[in-house]
Formats: C-alpha cells, sequence, structure tokens
C-alpha cells in the first residue's frame, strides 16, 4: 500500500475517526516487519495491541455481599432508639421542673394576694385604732 495513504490512516486514527477495514489495514501494515522509520512508533502500538488481545485473566475473583452495611444499619437504629429514649426522657425532666415553677408562681401569687387582703384589712384597723387614739384624746382633754 502507497505510504501516503497509510499516513492519511493514520491521521484518521489519531483522530478516531477511522472504520473497522481502515483500522485492520493499518495493523496489517504495521505488523510487518518493513515500516517507514517516521511511522516505527505505531509499529510498537499496534504490536502491542495483538500480543494484549491475547492476554485472559484466568484469576478467579470471589464477591461476597458485604455485612458491615447491615450491622451498621442495626447500630444505626439502635443508636436512634437510645437517641429517642434519652430525648424523651430529658424532656419530661424539663416538663416536671416546668410544671413545678408554674405551682410555685401561682402559689407566690396567691401568697401575695393574701398577703395585700392582709395588709389591707390591717390599714383598717390602724385607721380604726387612730380613730380610737383621737377619740380617747379627745375625752381626756374633755376630763381635764
Amino acid at each position: 500500500m502507497e505510504l501516503a495513504n497509510i499516513e492519511k490512516l493514520v491521521e484518521k486514527y489519531e483522530n478516531a475517526e477511522t472504520t473497522l477495514q481502515e483500522e485492520a489495514i493499518l495493523k496489517n501494515y504495521f505488523t510487518k516487519e518493513e515500516v517507514a522509520p517516521h511511522l516505527q512508533e505505531y509499529s510498537y502500538m499496534f504490536n502491542y495491541f495483538t500480543t494484549v488481545k491475547d492476554e485472559t485473566y484466568t484469576k478467579t475473583i470471589k464477591l461476597e455481599p458485604k455485612k458491615s452495611n447491615k450491622i451498621n444499619f442495626k447500630w444505626l437504629s439502635v443508636a436512634a432508639s437510645v437517641m429517642l429514649l434519652f430525648s424523651v426522657f430529658v424532656g419530661k425532666i424539663q416538663y416536671d421542673e416546668y410544671q413545678d415553677r408554674k405551682k410555685a408562681e401561682e402559689i407566690y401569687a396567691q401568697v401575695n394576694k393574701g398577703l395585700q387582703l392582709l395588709s389591707t384589712n390591717l390599714k383598717k384597723g390602724e385607721q380604726a385604732v387612730a380613730q380610737l387614739y383621737k377619740q380617747e384624746d379627745k375625752a381626756n382633754k374633755a376630763l381635764k
């Protein structure tokens, strides 16, 4: 085959534009012993492709399903359950504290109201006693 045609096919091969027939032509040309010196690098490549084509991998690969994922999901669900119980426990404690504070505030409000009533009544009694002292002073002045 003409060297110019081979060079064109090499250029098409580098641009990934060749057909299978054209690649077969290149393979036949480069596997021969007589290759143009400036195309010698392609000879190595095509010879490598032909030798590698016959190689096979004979070792068997054992594929086992991962059991750790199931264990991780189990532990994840256990951890989620523990966190849920912990949050319910902490929430219950805080709710009880809130209820205690609410009761204490109600008791404080009732005691405050009772003390205000007592204070009001004591002021009325104080005013009544003050009136008595005034009356007593007038009576004492009148008797003297």
